[in-house]
This record gives structure tokens, sequence and C-alpha cells, in this order.
């Protein structure tokens, strides 16, 4: 028995865009896996969801959930029923990034610096004056090639017309690549000879395109760098992906107390004495990082760190000071950015966002707020949010009055119904929504895009939260021909 009767029970959504079936028929990048998944006999796909957890438990691919007091170690969810993405609208997708990365890269620069973009009024002093991440410390230091932003996660989501459309940049400390990369090995013990016929585009370079972009940031032209990937540690909630990063690169592991600052230079402890670290791919806040310059009670950061970063004689990476592009107010200005700097039309739209510090938007969104998702501006991982179409009475008088007290913490959006994608839920095949986070590099040589990205999946049915500590999960997203 096949699971060609069960697609009749597949049912999209009349008005979401569904990635792999329109009103009457397979999209073409979608007929190949169509065709074999049916004709899998029933045990069969059962067995290769069955394998797929067995590979994640073995390997330890896990997240922390803090709020659950359960246990806070969880196996990462993972849909085995790859999501696929033609190569012509990928083009577009990575055109889009590179070109919002670079005005970004610009936007920090001068920010940190000439501040052109406030004094030519592009941008309002107060948004970034009131922006909890724009960090004064690091106002004039000079970064390595100018690039504040080497590793980035920029959230993608599809619209009903299909359209991507840019729903959050992730500049600080993106994590997530691990589980791509993971996903992708997994799926290829899964579905081996689909995966080859398809000719689906490599994402296993990404640790090299990384280790290779660290070793050029060195402060001076040395011939062998000393990398370290410096953690939180045990209890933080990608400490498997730094783990698997720094064993991936060949690179040091290291958390605040392995490190020390001496006359402006920064020392990792071995059992040989002090060696020189040269590049610091730091996966820990910027307010924990030197509890001289920021928080006074951080354990996590290093004494010094900062001077040793000013001097010139560490690179960090990401750079400091980034938030302030993260601020989910300041994204609301991102096209405006790409018009003022690169003199283009932004590629990727924006979300419509609304300034809920303008008293005029805030009303128009308070009579709307059945339509509307209001978010923190300094929040991510849906957390701080509120779901208009769901959310009780109790819960929006809340936020109301929350928005109210400081308007300047909050944007909102209209509700956008994520695209679906078919996963394979309890036996049945289903539609779920999805987005898209690819991963960028930006090296001296320009920026490096690997094809494809982190899906991240709603397994809730009609739940729009794909985050992993709200109940999402994640698939193998395929770039093809």
């Amino acid at each position: 028995m096949s699971y060609a009767n069960t697609w009749q029970e597949y049912l999209t959504t009349p008005g979401i865009w569904d990635e792999m079936k329109t009103d009457s028929s397979i999209r073409d990048q979608y007929t190949q896996l169509f065709k074999v998944l049916q004709e899998l006999p029933t045990d069969a796909l059962h067995q290769k969801d069955k394998l797929a957890s067995e590979l994640f438990m073995n390997q330890g691919i896990t997240f922390t959930v803090y709020s659950d007091n359960a246990g806070i170690e969880r196996i990462f969810p993972f849909d085995i029923i790859p999501r696929i993405i033609t190569s012509s609208e990928w083009q577009q997708v990575e055109k889009g990034i590179k070109q919002r990365l670079k005005a970004l890269n610009i936007f920090l620069k001068d920010i940190y610096n000439e501040q052109n973009v406030i004094k030519d009024g592009i941008i309002p002093k107060e948004l970034i004056n009131s922006c909890a991440h724009f960090t004064r410390e690091v106002i004039g230091i000079k970064v390595p090639h100018d690039i504040y932003v080497h590793i980035s996660g920029i959230d993608l989501i599809r619209g009903d017309d299909g359209t991507f459309y840019v729903l959050e940049d992730n500049l600080r400390t993106p994590s997530g690549v691990s589980y791509m990369l993971e996903n992708r090995e997994v799926t290829k013990r899964l579905f081996p000879e689909l995966l080859y016929r398809s000719k689906v585009k490599m994402i296993s370079n990404y640790p090299l395109l990384l280790h290779q972009i660290l070793l050029q940031l060195a402060p001076s032209q040395l011939s062998n760098p000393n990398v370290v990937l410096l953690t939180p540690g045990v209890y933080n909630s990608a400490y498997y992906e730094h783990t698997f990063l720094a064993r991936s690169m060949g690179i040091d592991l290291v958390e605040g107390r392995d490190l020390v600052v001496d006359n402006q230079k920064v020392y990792a402890k071995t059992t040989n004495g002090l060696k020189q670290v040269h590049v610091i791919y730091r996966r820990v806040d910027d307010e924990f990082l030197d509890p001289q310059v920021f928080r006074k009670d951080s354990l996590l950061g290093v004494p010094g760190l900062i001077s040793a970063y000013r001097k010139g004689n560490v690179a960090i990476v990401n750079a400091l000071g980034n938030g302030v592009a993260d601020d989910k107010a300041v994204y609301n200005y991102v096209p405006a950015m790409i018009r003022y700097y690169l003199n283009e039309d932004p590629i990727l739209p924006n979300v419509p966002t609304y300034e809920l510090s303008d008293p005029e938007q805030r009303k128009y969104v308070f009579e709307n707020i059945q339509k509307m998702v209001i978010k923190r501006t300094n929040q991510s991982g849906g957390y701080g949010m509120l779901m208009g179409n769901s959310a009780s009475e109790v819960e929006i008088e809340a936020f109301i009055k929350a928005v109210e007290q400081t308007p300047r913490s909050f944007i909102a959006q209209p509700i956008i119904k994520l695209s679906t994608v078919p996963c394979f839920i309890d036996g049945k095949f289903a539609p779920r929504h999805v987005d898209l986070r690819p991963y960028a590099l930006c090296g001296p040589d320009g920026v490096e895009i690997v094809p494809g990205g982190l899906t991240r999946v709603a397994l809730r049915e009609g739940s729009l939260v794909v985050n992993s500590s709200q109940g999402g999960g994640s698939k193998d997203t395929w770039i093809v021909e």
C-alpha cells in the first residue's frame, strides 16, 4: 500500500501560497519528489521518519527552552519532506540579500562615525538615540575592512502572491546554521537518490567559507592567525551549534574564563602557556563581553577585551553594536538606507511596518488590532509578541497599555499568512506555515550565501510562529534547477 490516496487529503487553504501545489496541479520543482512520495510504501515513510529522529538523537542535536520547567534540553524537531525552491527564485533572493547587507554595513559604519544618515534626515536622530542596542562605547572604533556584519541570518517570509519579504535582519549572533547543515546530512540518509537526481545545490562548504573569512579578518598579515569561538557555555540554548561549528572549522571553543587580556592583546590559556588570539567568533551578546565596559556582573566575557578591540589587536565577529540595525523600528528604514547609500530600489521588500511612537499610526493599529501582530523592538525568538487574530481581550488590553506607556518599544505589522509546504505529521501529509533563514557571509572579497538556508516550520496546525522555542521545527531546503 502506498501514499497515492493520502495526497487527496492534502488540502491547501484558499488565499495562502502553497509552495508545492496550485489549485489544480503540482508545481514543476516538486514533481519528482511528489512522484517518489506517492510510490513509497506507507511503512517506508514511517521508517524514514523514525530514522530521522534516531539520527538527531544520536547526534545530540538539541536546543534549550529556558521556560520549560519539565526539562530544558530538547531534540530539534525535524520534518522529513524537503522544501524546494527554484534557482531563478533563489537568484532573486540572493541579489536582494547582498544588496541589503551592503547597505546595512555602510549604515553601521556611518552611524558609529559620521552619522550622515541622520544629518541628511533619512533616519530620525531620536530613533537611534532611543535604541537599546545603539552602543556608544564603540563609536569611532575601526573594524577590519569596514565590515560590521560578517555573519547574518536574514529571515524571509513568502506572502500570498509568492513574493519573498524580509521579516527580520539578524545581524548580531544569528543561530541555526548547524541545523541547516545537519538537516541536509539527515536528508542524504533518507532520500540519497532523489537528492542526487534533483541536482540539489551544495551547502556543506559553509564552515570552510566561514573559516576563510575569519582568517582574513586577522589584524595583521599572519601566516597562521589564531581564531577561537567564544561561547557562553553549556547552558546556552545554541551550545550544540557552538561545538558543531568549532569542530567543523578546526578552531578552539573557549569560554570567557579561558581568555585573558595583557598589554591590550588577547591570549588563550593553554597547557603550553598563553597563546595570542587574533580573531574571536563570539556567540556572547555585547553586554556580557567585557565587565569593565558593559555589565560589571558578567562572568561570560573577558575583562579588557574592548580595550584590545579598540586598539585593533583583535577582530570580533560579528562587530559590536550591530544591534542598532537589528532594532525592529530601525528595520522600517532599511529600504530608505538602500536608496540613500546605494541609489537603488530595494530588491526584497519589507513587511509594511507601523511605528507606534507615531500617534496616528498607533491609533490606526489599535483600531485594527485583530489584523495586526505587535512586536517588541528588542526581542526575538517569538517572545514579546501579540498576534491580534488569536489573542484574548485581556491580552490585547495588556498590550495596549504597555504600548501606551513606552510606544518606542513596539512596532506593528499586518498579519501575513506565511506560505505553506507539505509536512509529514502523524502519518499524513499536511500543509504547515514556514519561513526561511538564508545565511550570508561577508568578507573582504564580497558576500557568500550558501544556496538554501534554514526553513523553520510552525508544526502546530494554523500557527504562524515558527520558532523552535514556540513549538516550531525545521526541514531541509533544496535549491534546484
